[in-house]
């Protein structure tokens, strides 16, 4: 008996789903290519995908398509870690640890590759089938740009979930793929160039390196929009050279910098030419980092929220995994102002 035409399509679609062919949770191919592909008529291929829909193998919602049904979320999932910058910074072993805390109910296990190849990185996580990517962008290297993208591609293309962690890799990476978990960049800048304005502090720059993640450009729009609400205070934004850290310093009496490594670098680089801190000059750096409270001068900074930061990654992960057709996602956590000794003040 000849089976009937669209019977043979479900069933070479089918053979296509299982062989990955059509990753779960990714769109289906639309009814127009199907038509094309199979040389049949729109009803045919209509009644194809209804059928492959009440096999449970494709979801059709309104308004935005056909997805192939993901799989349900694993009793034990494993998520990859991809964290090419952890020796740069110490945010990310703090929100990796949070990461590793299961809530109740679930027991998930932690994949971090190890090497200095973050391509090659993505390649084993996508080996291991894992079920989810937490992954903080490359920065501060000439081919971050380019690795970023490949990592994003080759997660994309397997259908890998992935939660970015701090930051977007540039401002052409696709922002309805992938969640975010950080803090509200724009708030520290802000927050840092207020309580130095507070102080009485009117030519204050913004520190930075080359190179660094989008994360700096919120901080730094953050600091600007402190200083317009106060006349007469021009912004100045300049890059910390590492072999001359003072040179561009002379003629400020207070500097926001992007980060506590950058306010590390600088802080030690005036006091070994002579410079106060905070007679002559006050810092307040980003981040809080461990070894901010243990600098020559105390460090004054905005504190980010480590534990929570990875808390609200895995549950977000999670959330994907049971909606992976939902909108992609920023979470921004609030920041607060840590005030130390290198403002001149203390906490009260």
């Amino acid at each position: 008996m000849d089976i009937p035409l669209y019977e043979q399509i479900v069933e070479e679609l089918k053979r296509d789903i299982l062989a990955g062919r059509y990753q779960p949770g990714r769109k289906f191919p639309s009814e127009a290519s199907l038509i094309k592909r199979f040389s049949v008529s729109r009803i045919t291929v209509g009644r194809a995908v209804r059928e492959l829909q009440q096999m449970g193998f494709v979801d059709r919602i309104a308004g935005s398509g056909t997805y192939v049904r993901p799989r349900s979320r694993p009793q034990s999932p494993v998520f990859g870690l991809i964290i090419p910058n952890l020796g740069e910074t110490e945010i990310f072993e703090p929100i990796c640890r949070a990461i590793a805390v299961a809530p109740e109910g679930l027991n998930h296990a932690l994949l971090w590759p190890q090497g200095d190849d973050t391509v090659e990185l993505a390649r084993q996580c996508v080996s291991r089938s894992v079920s989810g990517v937490f992954f903080a962008p490359l920065e501060m290297v000439a081919e971050s740009d380019s690795v970023n993208h490949q990592v994003l591609r080759i997660l994309g293309d397997a259908g890998i979930p992935v939660v970015l962690l701090d930051r977007r890799p540039d401002d052409n990476s696709p922002r309805d793929h992938f969640d975010l978990v950080g803090i509200d960049n724009h708030r520290a800048g802000f927050l840092a160039a207020r309580h130095l304005l507070q102080l009485g502090a009117r030519r204050i720059g913004f520190v930075a390196y080359r190179g660094q993640a989008l994360t700096v450009k919120s901080r730094i729009q953050g600091y600007r929009d402190a200083l317009a609400e106060f006349d007469g205070v021009p912004p100045h934004v300049f890059y910390l050279n590492p072999d001359r850290p003072v040179e561009s310093a002379a003629g400020f009496d207070a500097f926001v910098c992007a980060n506590d490594r950058v306010a590390g670098r600088l802080m030690h680089a005036l006091l070994a030419r002579g410079v106060r801190i905070p007679e002559d000059v006050r810092i307040v750096g980003i981040d809080d980092v461990n070894y901010a409270a243990l600098l020559p001068i105390p460090l004054t900074t905005i504190h980010q929220p480590c534990r929570d930061l990875g808390e609200t990654a895995l549950r977000l992960m999670l959330d994907r995994l049971d909606h992976p057709h939902m909108p992609a996602r920023d979470v921004l956590l609030d920041c607060s102002l840590v005030v130390r000794q290198s403002c001149g003040t203390i906490a009260s």
